[in-house]
């Protein structure tokens, strides 16, 4: 078994080591390009549908939290509030 696993491990590494490494263009400069251009739209939605979808999930889960927030404090104020004005019974 242990040969096995021996075995499995050199073939793991061979294969990562002899792969040949993908080239990819050099796209900096576009990039630079489009994130400099002053056309009113913000930096942080310059580059594409998938920053603006990012940005809105950012937002409907900031604010719904701060309204859930703000609802679960009130109802935690008001619970209180209730529970204060009916004093206890004297046994």
């Amino acid at each position: 078994m242990l040969r096995n696993l021996l075995a499995l491990r050199q073939i793991g590494q061979r294969t990562i080591s002899t792969t040949s490494r993908t080239h990819f263009k050099n796209r900096v400069a576009e990039k630079q390009k489009l994130f400099q251009e002053e056309d009113g739209i913000p930096v942080y939605l310059k580059g594409g549908i998938v920053d603006v979808i990012l940005y809105r999930a950012t937002m409907i889960l900031t604010v719904g939290g701060k309204a859930f927030g703000m609802f679960e404090g009130a109802a935690y104020a008001i619970y209180h509030l209730a529970v204060a004005s009916f004093p206890k019974k004297q046994d």
